[in-house]
């Protein structure tokens, strides 16, 4: 739910140095002193814990309003891999919170990961827990500041964590295997939106598993669609929810960190079997699982370990007019004003998306996008896509509220609705294209240019 809310030089130089060199390596340095940029694989974790003070605003139920929190049920932890393939290397994080970061926070992030580590890209997303901090608060009359001080220094200090446990990660990268995995046969989420039958829903559960040359893990990455609003609303305190369950018992299990992704969950809610109906038990029940499938998956070094990305930003008509003072005035009554503030300055002038198309490999894409994106965006991409394995993640970079899909939109309800899903209707399948234009490109399948990519997507 929620209103709340890129011929290395270097090679060459390397190249012609290890020409120059008349002895060899000694024996324990021989793997890493004989990698090239173009055969790099290498992988490092990093957490780091994120949880805020007592006392600031929590996000993910509008009925709290300005209700603030008064401890932590469970840490929030910032969980990260960071993969060195070929000459570049992309982030991949997953946070405790209820999104992604702001997109001045990730300006700040971005630059920060390039400048300090060459790290051209990030995935961040948010697991969604309703029992994080609201992250949107600035430093401004009005938009937090005086009132909500305490959430605004969380919020500018923010940043620097995220961008310290990246760093962190970086510096761990060692020569790695990888392995993906997937199984579509559970049923641990439901569709709670459509009243169609057979009801749409994304099963995937995914993982992807990095090993040292040893063969022991080093970190999974596991992506799954559920809303994690297993905490009661009515407690005012931090919680990590199911999520932060699992990849703490994933964890204890394999000996390796654990980064959860949350996909398009926009209509997705958790589907606990039997007793497992708290966020530990469900948490608990969902980690067997992706330990299972991560004993299952088999590791290797990449043939030709690449990474290759692109970041579109899209500017969508607004179906509401955020300018409107009778406007702004509902929405303050409904969540409270120093939120409505920022969110009016950000969606103002129609509502800005954030999509990031990474192929890593050749043979695996990570897709993100900034919102709630209804289940079948995901499902159609990765049926469209071609590729070994294609992973969704939700709430990734941003948070640009609902995308529901067009037949959802016909159908109305939460989610569907303006009041949430301001976006014009069709801009969901407008960013799913212009994700599969970008995975074909970056495969060198389709050029870069030409009809195609204007009509397809614009």
């Amino acid at each position: 739910m929620l209103f709340l809310r890129p011929g290395n030089f270097l090679a060459i130089i390397a190249g012609l140095f290890l020409a120059c060199v008349c002895a060899p390596p000694p024996p324990a340095m021989a793997v890493e002193e004989s990698e090239q940029p173009s055969d790099v694989f290498r992988v490092g974790y990093a957490e780091q814990d994120i949880t805020p003070p007592a006392g600031l605003p929590m996000w993910g139920y509008g009925a709290r309003h300005a209700l603030t929190a008064t401890g932590a049920i469970t840490p929030l932890v910032a969980r990260v891999v960071v993969i060195h393939a070929g000459s570049d290397k992309v982030a991949i994080m997953g946070l405790d919170l209820g999104r992604g970061p702001t997109a001045a926070m990730m300006e700040q992030i971005r630059s920060a990961i390039r400048e300090q580590a060459d790290i051209g890209h990030v995935l961040i997303s948010g697991s969604h827990t309703h029992h994080g901090p609201v992250i949107e608060l600035t430093d401004r009359e009005g938009f937090g500041k005086g009132t909500f001080d305490k959430a605004v220094d969380y919020n500018q200090k923010l940043p620097g964590l995220l961008v310290d446990a990246i760093l962190a990660a970086d510096r761990a990268a060692q020569p790695a295997r990888m392995g993906v995995s997937g199984r579509s046969d559970l049923e641990l989420n439901r569709n709670r939106h459509t009243k169609r039958s057979p009801p749409a829903r994304d099963p995937m559960l995914a993982v992807m598993r990095f090993d040292d040359q040893q063969g022991e893990p080093i970190a999974v990455v596991t992506n799954f669609a559920a809303h994690p609003v297993m905490t009661d609303p009515k407690i005012l305190q931090y919680s990590a929810d199911y999520p932060g369950f699992l990849a703490n018992k994933v964890k204890a299990d394999l000996g390796c960190g654990c980064v959860f992704m949350q996909g398009a969950s926009g209509d997705m809610s958790v589907n606990p079997p039997g007793e497992y109906r708290d966020p530990e038990a469900f948490g608990d029940v969902l980690a067997g699982y992706v330990a299972e499938l991560a004993g299952q998956t088999e590791t290797k070094r990449p043939e030709s370990p690449s990474v290759s990305g692109r970041v579109d930003q899209f500017q969508f008509r607004s179906r509401i007019d955020f300018n409107d003072p009778l406007v702004r005035l509902q929405y303050s009554a409904a969540f409270f004003p120093e939120l409505i503030s920022n969110a009016a300055r950000e969606f103002g002038d129609g509502i800005p998306a954030e999509l990031n198309t990474v192929v890593l490999n050749g043979t695996v894409a990570l897709v993100g996008g900034s919102g709630e994106f209804f289940c079948n965006h995901a499902n159609r991409l990765k049926q469209r896509a071609y590729l070994d394995h294609t992973l969704f993640f939700g709430y990734c970079n941003g948070h640009s509220l609902y995308f529901p899909t067009i037949e959802a939109v016909s159908e109305g309800g939460y989610g569907a609705d303006v009041p949430v899903s301001p976006v014009e209707v069709g801009a969901g399948e407008r960013m799913m294209n212009r994700a599969l234009l970008n995975i074909y490109v970056l495969q060198g399948k389709i050029a870069a240019s030409g009809p195609v990519d204007s009509a397809a997507c614009e």
